[in-house]
């Protein structure tokens, strides 16, 4: 109460005639001072900073920022002192910002400003993405990221992609210029997944950025899984757990090593009907050539296995006797066809030729321990 008072009455000495130097100054309470960062009337401002709004001697009530007419996301702190976009800023670009911040007393102070993000020497920028926007996958699906270029900070890179699914997951670098997202466990069927590129102002190496970012939105369709045994000649398939086709099937002959079905987890990758079909590393004439065109061909590797239609039903559910691919009798092979998602596994067992992790899609041939090593995170969490 003395407190209160003894600031009543310097009111009053200031409204009716002050005769103590300074004292109605002080009375007045100090007003916010805003800052930002970049500074206002920047005109090359980096953009892999980002944007960072600062208030000292009060809160922060409101900040809007455009990129044009598009609203920059971003959050506060704890305590509302600060607001810092969520992700880099698109380069070559004009903002601006307003804040608004208000001290304990009640007095507000207000921010408007501009500035322009510099233009990179080098653009980086996505070429491709599987799976396709929209598109239902199976549940072993990954996603597949290709830069038109080299990426040389890999972190840096891979902190601005975001995939919001709901399940635990890791990138894994493959090459300089694609990385791969894989799940910890196959994806629940029905989940919906989207994956956000932020990589519009992200530093991706001296000189060069970003461009633009990059979302796809895709759902996971029913859990098909196909097991095939090379042993018994047979191939199984389930829906959801239920079988919905038993298959005799005839695998690789395994005279040769890329004659023999390799072992191990597959995704089905393409499909055509037909597919040409030509012996790799042999010229016409030379024994062993083919060149033919398979109907109901749906691709598991890169070497050139597939699932499609072959009328030898005399070997079908008896011997191994192809090129290495697995072939069924023409009607089943079509229902796989036409039943078949990217992504669906395709687990084969029983030969001795084991199928490298980098051969097609054949991530799942790592551990959870060895997929997380490709990470360029791995070494900071």
């Amino acid at each position: 109460m003395r407190h209160t008072a003894a600031r009543t009455a310097l009111l009053l000495v200031c409204v009716f005639g002050a005769v103590l130097p300074g004292a109605c100054a002080r009375l007045t309470p100090p007003a916010p001072r805003i800052t930002m960062s970049p500074g206002a009337d920047a005109m090359s401002a980096p953009p892999d900073k980002g944007l960072l709004v600062k208030s000292a001697g009060g809160r922060l009530t409101s900040v809007l920022a455009f990129a044009g007419r598009e609203l920059v996301p971003g959050s506060f702190d704890a305590s509302h002192t600060s607001w810092r976009s969520d992700w880099t800023l698109q380069p070559g670009t004009e903002y601006v910002v307003n804040a608004v911040a208000v001290s304990r007393d009640g007095v507000a102070s207000q921010l408007a400003g501009r500035f322009r993000t510099l233009r990179p020497q080098h653009a980086l920028g996505i070429g491709f993405v599987a799976p396709y926007d929209g598109e239902t996958v199976g549940v072993g699906m990954p996603i597949i990221v290709t830069f038109t270029g080299r990426v040389q900070d890999r972190a840096a890179v891979e902190r601005a992609l975001e995939v919001r699914a709901g399940v635990q997951g890791a990138w894994h670098w493959v090459g300089d210029s694609q990385v791969v997202y894989r799940t910890r466990k196959m994806w629940p069927s029905g989940r919906k997944v989207l994956f956000t590129a932020h990589l519009a102002g992200v530093r991706t190496g001296p000189g060069t950025y970003g461009t633009a970012d990059r979302t796809v939105s895709f759902t996971v369709g029913r859990a098909m899984v196909s097991t095939v045994d090379t042993l018994t000649h047979q191939m199984v398939v389930r829906q959801d757990g239920e079988v919905v086709q038993r298959m005799p099937i005839s695998a690789g002959m395994a005279t040769t090593t890329e004659y023999t079905t390799t072992s191990g987890i597959h995704l089905t990758m393409d499909k055509g009907n037909p597919v040409r079909m030509i012996s790799p590393g042999r010229d016409e004439g030379d024994p062993g050539y083919y060149d033919v065109m398979i109907g109901y061909a749906v691709r598991i590797s890169n070497s050139g296995e597939y699932v499609h239609a072959k009328d030898n039903i005399w070997a079908q559910g008896r011997a191994n006797v192809s090129h290495g691919c697995v072939n069924a009798r023409p009607d089943q092979a079509r229902w796989f066809y036409e039943h078949a998602l990217r992504g669906d596994p395709v687990i084969v067992t029983g030969t001795d030729r084991t199928l490298e992790w980098t051969n097609g899609w054949g991530y799942w041939q790592l551990s959870w321990a060895g997929w997380l090593k490709g990470s360029a995170l791995a070494d900071q969490s």
